[in-house]
């Protein structure tokens, strides 16, 4: 097909890879703005945009979508290309703007000028989706499945309509969250998936061998985006919230705590088999080890195992333990 693709991080970036791997034309990549990232804020393109430009395909990076919006040139200068590229489809993968009602009436046909009101995109908007929906719509689905404890998330496939994750399912296949697993690790099990899936899902789509599926109305959840402040830890919580939530913040941002003034990062935590003793309050240090650093939670303990100090290195508890005099009894805030 004649595409036009539309995502932002190396989730999507893994997509398109394999729609070009597939053969199919990409024409156009839409893509964020740069932005500042590492040490130096200085601008980065996005893995969307260096994967493009590798292979020679052209990139738009409009700041928003909607011609009514605070930025109506990007707007009406995106609206434009589409227009006269008139591609086949439009695969979206995490791209971050929403898209409006006019990029949906591509594939509907709407006039949109007095000169050229034909149906400019035959098979209209797919995109590739984190979860099974209807379960985890929104924002951060990888996240928040971790966070919830779900035995399995995996990909689904949608005709994208004007609705938040709400239009019919083409394709959906799921994948077991394992216990070790952190969004990171399940991020690149199904970025590979979602790669794959998009591609089968065009295959069938040019045979018509597709039946769209309207999404259920039992078992809609929403997947709010991440914010940094959720990622300090209250010990007032169970162990196995706390550790979930450990696995669902790793890579980002991280979760943390506060240490004799630092916000110590935590990136690894499990659920001890050593049970609170009568006298412990949450947050204290109840346990020691050359592998653990055992803290008390509200119904148990929660062994940290991997941790990085404000402008260190991640180190294992051994590491960790050798250059810092942790102390039983110390309580983390």
């Amino acid at each position: 097909m004649k595409l036009v693709f539309a995502g932002t991080p190396e989730f999507a970036a893994q997509a398109l890879d394999q729609l070009i791997a597939a053969g199919h034309e990409l024409v156009l990549v839409l893509t964020q703005p740069d932005r500042p990232a590492g040490r130096g804020m200085k601008l980065q393109a996005s893995p969307v945009k260096q994967r493009a430009l590798s292979k020679g395909i052209a990139v738009a990076q409009p700041r928003s979508l909607r011609l009514d919006g605070k930025y109506p040139q990007d707007a009406r200068d995106a609206q434009q290309m589409l227009m006269t590229l008139q591609a086949d489809a439009m695969v979206v993968a995490a791209y971050g703007l929403i898209l409006p009602q006019w990029v949906l009436d591509l594939h509907a046909g709407v006039s949109l000028d007095a000169a050229n009101g034909a149906a400019r995109m035959k098979w209209g908007c797919f995109n590739i989706h984190g979860s099974l929906l209807p379960r985890w719509r929104g924002a951060a689905p990888i996240h928040r499945a971790i966070e919830a404890g779900d035995a399995e998330t995996g990909i689904t496939i949608m005709q994208m309509d004007a609705g938040l994750d709400t239009g019919d399912m083409l394709l959906r296949e799921s994948v077991p969250i394992l216990p070790t697993d952190t969004t990171g690790s399940l991020h690149d099990r199904l970025a590979a998936l979602g790669g794959a899936l998009m591609v089968q899902a065009l295959n069938w789509v040019e045979q018509d061998g597709l039946t769209p599926e309207r999404q259920p109305p039992e078992g809609v959840t929403y997947a709010s985006k991440i914010d940094k402040s959720e990622a300090v830890i209250d010990w007032s919580q169970s162990a196995q919230t706390l550790v979930r939530r450990v696995r669902a913040f790793n890579p980002f941002p991280g979760a943390s705590t506060w240490y004799q003034g630092e916000l110590l990062k935590i990136w690894g935590a499990e659920v001890s088999d050593v049970p609170l003793a009568m006298g412990q309050t949450v947050g204290q240090i109840v346990g020691l080890s050359d592998v653990a650093i055992g803290v008390a939670a509200a119904d148990g303990v929660v062994n940290l195992t991997a941790v990085q100090r404000p402008g260190g290195k991640r180190l294992s508890v051994a590491q960790f333990l050798h250059g810092n005099a942790v102390q039983l009894g110390q309580v983390l805030t």
